[in-house]
């Protein structure tokens, strides 16, 4: 079984885009959170949110790739972008790379659809009554853009990062909620461990910011109401805490052969060594309070490690800032920590860039491959009123230098979706 680098890191976060941007924001606690700018939000029950502003295509789609831009949606230009700078920053030659042994596997989700879009084709099939009436639809199809469709299809993140890579060996979406980043990362590791791959872009990228997708999380009452600053509204594990904020972005993780990428002298950022997925069977909204789910993918990823509980030093949270979740995270790391989780640091960069749902994992996993390459942890900001049920050690409102050599991050999402990914300092 072959052993797995992470030798490329590549981010589009809302606080940050490309690895030093975002390393260098978390690390201070700089929150990407403000009014939401993508849409006129002022009858929204939500008005905030954790937004990318500025992104630069033109590095990472080439003159013969952009009119491909017309199909992509707001998640795969997140993730092209995102793949475009793990490849620079990994160093590797694509002349060198034979295409065959190359994979992609991206967690995303939900794609929302762009309403001005099909708007006139809607407005065209209401009746005089003001109600949508399905059967004129078909009346006006010729409206439509042919390739409309491929705007929407969560594969077409991994399309498009494979086309512009040539990218040709195994290729996968994971679509788990909240938990999709990790499993990701995690698949793609196991794809080089067995031989089926040599190197793997593995990631996430997300886009829910969106007038009807707003509205629904906001119903569901998962986002938070909060009026205070924005920058303040995620706040995990605190006692105040009431919803989390959304977000988007993207993370993408070259990963690599170790053999090879020691050979050809490349930056090893950290080894990916287990991954863990379950699922709770409890609710499809609610986690299940006694965490068994967690405990146990966390446990998995462990065992897939060959390492203790007491072995690692840092955990990377899921830490939404929602009650039930924050309370249910902090009740599996107790039952797999034992007396140890009191002094284990965990933090939650939710905290600063809300929760980017199928991308989330793995721009905390890119976060958590900086932690044990530089000694820094970063910290969950807006820790100000403590919770008696969350009681660890959350790395309150500043990063802490801490030599980290094993750590661990968590996933959790709706539907009852666990996962966990091991990481360690590269030796």
């Amino acid at each position: 079984m072959r052993r797995v680098a992470v030798t490329g890191l590549g981010v589009v976060a809302p606080n940050g885009v490309g690895k030093d941007a975002f390393w260098d924001a978390c690390v201070e606690g700089r929150s990407g959170v403000g009014p939401i700018t993508s849409f006129d939000a002022s009858n929204h029950p939500t008005k905030i949110a954790a937004e990318v502003k500025d992104l630069d295509l033109n590095e990472a789609v080439p003159p013969e790739h952009r009119k491909s831009l017309r199909i992509m949606g707001r998640a795969a230009r997140f993730g092209v972008v995102a793949a475009h700078l793990a490849m620079k920053d990994s160093g590797l030659n694509p002349d060198i790379i034979t295409p065959e042994r190359l994979g992609v596997v991206m967690g995303t989700g939900m794609v929302p659809i762009d309403l001005p879009e099909i708007a006139p084709m809607l407005a065209q099939a209401c009746s005089q009554e003001g109600g949508l009436d399905p059967s004129e639809l078909g009346k006006n199809s010729s409206s439509m853009v042919p390739l409309w469709i491929l705007k929407y299809l969560p594969n077409m993140v991994a399309a498009h990062i494979s086309l512009l890579h040539n990218a040709k060996g195994p290729n996968n979406t994971i679509t788990t909620a909240c938990a999709a980043g990790t499993q990701a990362i995690g698949e793609a590791f196991r794809l080089i461990q067995r031989g089926d791959a040599d190197y793997c872009l593995a990631g996430g990228a997300d886009s829910r910011i969106d007038p009807l997708l707003m509205l629904a999380y906001s119903s569901l009452g998962a986002l938070s109401p909060a009026k205070r600053n924005a920058s303040e509204v995620s706040r995990p594990f605190d006692g105040e805490r009431d919803g989390f904020v959304l977000g988007e972005g993207s993370g993408i993780l070259v990963l690599e052969d170790f053999e090879h990428a020691r050979k050809r002298g490349a930056t090893i950022y950290a080894e990916v060594t287990g991954m863990g997925s379950s699922f709770d069977a409890y609710a499809i909204t609610k986690p299940d309070p006694e965490a068994g789910g967690a405990t146990r993918a966390i446990e998995w990823a462990l065992r897939e490690s060959r390492l203790n509980a007491s072995d690692i030093n840092y955990i990377n949270a899921h830490g939404t800032s929602t009650r039930l979740n924050d309370l249910m995270e902090t009740t599996a790391v107790k039952r797999v920590f034992g007396n140890d989780a009191r002094h284990l640091p965990m933090s939650s960069i939710k905290s600063m860039i809300g929760h980017l749902i199928g991308a989330a994992g793995a721009v905390e996993a890119v976060a958590m491959a900086m932690s044990l390459h530089t000694g820094v942890v970063p910290p969950t900001i807006n820790q100000t009123r403590p919770d008696p049920k969350c009681d660890l050690d959350y790395v309150p409102n500043a990063a802490r230098d801490l030599p980290v050599t094993r750590a661990i991050s968590t996933s959790f999402g709706f539907g009852g979706q666990n996962a966990a990914l091991v990481m360690t300092r590269a030796a």
